[in-house]
């Protein structure tokens, strides 16, 4: 059976055809890149083999395991953002402020330089090689869920995951990234420990919660196991109207209204909640992976609070000496370290893996980075977001942070396996 293009390519009357496909060929091809989703994306980042990563991607932060990389100061990025809200779905409706109009946008360009040393701008490829065949959970609240949505946006320059979520509640996901056999998943637990919902409204009116400090959420205790990594947080939810449980007796409570119960502080349920939540982990025999304690991250209402008229509308960062970490995100701050510390040693006589992603500081310094009122449409009766973070944003730098952390961890197996 003969082709049809052999039949023609013989015959002398079909040249000036074979010419025309031709020039055809050459404008298609030559216009195919103008449309091509790598030019969404600033030139250094087109990239389609992790050996073609150009050489600044290989930089190394210098004396790696004695800097200190959460420490320093928000610099110029002329190449940032990585990604926006047309190149990637996965941002959630409260932090697209790009769709919802935020006209400034310097806030998209800065990345944070450590005192005395570099930290890698993230690299999707190298980050995804580091990665293969292993499985990631984000544990805790919606800034977690935020973190995670971040990480997405930043690894579609490379591959788009596909949802295996097992559960119908949107609140709990899993996503696999098939070329690299890693999962990533969300498990919701904004306390970290056991809650029940006794008032969907409550005195606060944002709902009053039965705590139980003393008990891990068995939401995600009883996932865990299998995953590599683990990231916790939680912290905002904190301050919402509580009742507090230990040995399933009541001992107080925040806000909450009831005759003859004592009024306790919001440290009290804080530190117990993550004393519980960090000796859950060490008390997982068949938990191998590495647990990451992610740290507080303030929220910056200026000029009332969150639901009294509050907002955050400054166009750029502080430097250090503008600002200074103060009262309740001071104390759940040091709270997390401290516990963090504790944990820590007693794990590391179990073999077990603690590590702190102290993200704090950095965004202490960042009141420009929140959606305020452009996470919604002007005719929407929404408070002012001053908690949650921009995609693209400054929480895109959380994954330059994680991104040197797994290589540090690939470092310590490495060096413990030698030994």
């Amino acid at each position: 059976m003969e082709l049809p293009f052999g039949k023609y390519s013989t015959s002398p009357q079909r040249t000036p055809s074979i010419f025309i496909l031709l020039v055809l060929a050459v404008v298609v091809l030559g216009l195919i890149p103008l449309y091509h989703p790598f030019n969404w994306y600033p030139t250094g980042l087109i990239i389609r083999n992790p050996s073609e990563i150009p050489p600044t991607y290989h930089a190394e932060v210098k004396e790696a395991e004695t800097c200190d990389i959460f420490s320093g100061k928000w610099v110029w990025n002329p190449d940032a953002p990585y990604y926006t809200n047309m190149t990637c779905s996965e941002i959630h409706e409260h932090q697209n402020c790009i769709k919802y109009g935020r006209p400034d946008s310097d806030y998209l360009k800065w990345r944070w330089k450590p005192n005395g040393c570099e930290l890698p701008i993230f690299n999707p490829f190298q980050f995804l090689d580091i990665v293969r065949n292993k499985s990631l959970a984000v544990i805790g609240d919606s800034v977690g869920r935020n973190q995670m949505q971040s990480l997405i946006c930043l690894l579609s320059r490379v591959e788009y995951p596909v949802d295996i979520s097992d559960n119908p509640d949107q609140s709990f996901k899993k996503y696999k990234y098939t070329t690299y056999n890693f999962t990533l998943a969300m498990y919701w637990s904004p306390f970290l420990v056991s809650t029940k919902e006794a008032d969907a409204d409550g005195p606060c009116h944002t709902g009053l919660y039965n705590l139980y400090l003393d008990e891990a959420d068995e939401k995600w205790t009883t996932q865990i196991e299998g995953y590599d990594y683990i990231i916790l947080n939680a912290g905002h939810w904190f301050a919402r109207c509580s009742v507090y449980y230990e040995n399933n007796q009541r001992v107080g409570c925040r806000y909450c209204g009831i005759p003859n119960v004592t009024e306790l502080p919001l440290p009290y349920a804080y530190q117990r909640a993550f004393r519980t939540t960090l000796k859950a982990i060490n008390n997982l025999d068949n938990f191998k992976g590495a647990a990451i304690l992610r740290t507080f991250a303030p929220s910056h209402y200026e000029g009332g609070e969150w639901n009294k008229g509050g907002d955050c509308t400054r166009t750029r960062p502080y430097r250090s000496n503008e600002t200074a970490l103060e009262g309740q995100s001071l104390e759940q701050y040091r709270i997390q370290v401290e516990e963090f510390k504790v944990a820590e040693k007693e794990g590391k006589m179990k073999g077990k893996k603690f590590r702190l992603l102290d993200t704090t500081q950095a965004m202490l310094l960042r009141p420009d980075g929140h959606p305020s009122k452009y996470g919604h449409w002007p005719n929407e009766n929404v408070v002012n977001d001053c908690v949650h973070w921009c995609l693209p944003g400054p929480i895109d730098s959380w994954a330059d942070f994680l991104f040197h952390m797994f290589k540090m961890e690939g470092t310590r197996s490495l060096e413990e396996k030698l030994q």
